[in-house]
């Protein structure tokens, strides 16, 4: 059938990007009418957002999900010309593209794996670009003219979640104490050399009125750490950590400095490193913590905390944790047109999530590098888009 391979999750992506969506009528063969069964104030952000592309209706009836998924085409200014997974992306120019023509005529894109390998490689010559460069690699790298660093704050928080299944982390004290056992500046300065910061929760200051002033996350205090732990008849407990090998930049030096936070207020985490996310977010073992991020594709906190969070949200949908109050908020946001209506409920949200039955713990804003030649007329993008579009190059 049409929907031949498609993943488990597909429905709850979905309703994720479109939680109230009744139907797309064509209009013209330029022109649609997206008709929602509820107001939402942020339909436009969606339409902008991921989940909005519009697809060939007949190659993919006649291929199913899973071949059609196999064979990328692209939407933007470059067509995919050969896709090979784990190991290399190829793309040419599509010139009749709206937003002008390309400027690079062909592009290939080779996952190196290794951070120091893909450094070594623009200084030898042999990339133009490298993605994810760590901080402590930028003065190297620049060394000698040959190339240089750009980059800096994406918006994306790195956060931990938690499942609050695990007997350990089922009193919300624990994980709050878990969380004021964090010092998270400290983690900016060791690993990030001050280039990025700890924002005021999961939010961003974008959202413009729906931005919480005032709003931190928890304080760094291993004293109330302490004491909630005492209070919470916590009494050495092993609790896992799954990681994975720096899919993160710096995700490994991060893990082994929080794990060293939590030990020094009796918290016993132990790291466990796994090669894919099926392995992360598999429930046998017991889950415990793991490590996350997450984006906000526009400008409001539906797109962030909703999105991931709320009921149609990933850390739910996994089956990590739940609240119902949470929930209901949710609705709230996706369905209220009053201002102060919508703000008090994130305020709440927020309260929540990071205070009385905490769903994760916010560790930094992430930070994006790349490495470039010396000369390249390339601009890096305050995001994790590699541009190389018209705007992005020359």
């Amino acid at each position: 059938g049409a929907d031949g391979g498609a993943p488990a999750d597909l429905a709850a992506v979905a309703r994720r990007h479109w939680p109230a969506l009744d139907r797309v009528e064509v209009v013209g063969p330029q022109t649609i009418r997206v008709v929602n069964r509820t107001p939402d104030v942020t339909m436009e952000g969606r339409l902008a957002a991921g989940g909005s592309q519009i697809l060939s209706q007949a190659p993919y009836q006649s291929t199913g999900w899973a071949a059609h998924a196999r064979r990328p085409i692209g939407t933007g200014p470059y067509r995919v010309t050969e896709w090979r997974p784990d190991v290399s992306l190829t793309l040419e120019a599509h010139d009749a593209y709206w937003g002008g023509r390309p400027p690079l005529s062909r592009i290939r894109i080779l996952e190196v794996p290794e951070a120091a390998a893909r450094a070594d490689g623009v200084l030898a010559g042999e990339y133009h670009l490298a993605t994810d460069i760590a901080p402590d690699q930028i003065a190297t790298i620049e060394r000698g003219g040959r190339a240089r660093v750009v980059g800096g704050p994406v918006p994306n928080h790195r956060i931990i979640n938690f499942d609050n299944k695990h007997p350990a982390l089922r009193d919300p004290r624990v994980r709050l104490a878990m969380a004021h056992a964090v010092d998270g500046q400290a983690i900016v300065d060791a690993l990030w050399a001050g280039r990025t910061r700890v924002p005021p929760g999961l939010q961003w200051e974008f959202y413009g009125p729906m931005f919480i002033d005032g709003w931190t996350v928890p304080r760094h205090d291993p004293a109330r750490a302490r004491e909630l732990l005492a209070a919470a008849g916590y009494k050495g407990e092993p609790i896992p950590y799954r990681i994975r090998n720096n899919y993160y930049t710096a995700e490994i030096a991060t893990a082994q400095i929080l794990v060293e936070m939590w030990r020094a207020v009796g918290l016993q985490v132990g790291i466990e490193v796994k090669e894919n996310w099926a392995q992360v977010l598999a429930t046998t073992p017991p889950r415990g913590l793991r490590d996350w991020s997450n984006s906000a594709v526009f400008d409001d906190p539906v797109s962030s905390i909703v999105n991931q969070h709320g009921p149609n949200g990933a850390q739910q949908q996994n089956g990590e944790w739940t609240n119902a109050e949470m929930n209901t908020l949710s609705a709230t946001l996706e369905t209220s047109t009053d201002l102060p209506q919508r703000r008090a409920a994130f305020a709440r949200m927020l309260q929540i999530c990071e205070r009385e039955d905490p769903a994760f713990i916010v560790l930094h804003q992430n930070a994006s590098f790349t490495a470039m030649r010396t000369g390249l007329p390339w601009r890096a993008s305050p995001s994790f888009f590699l541009d190389l579009t018209p705007r992005g190059w020359g």
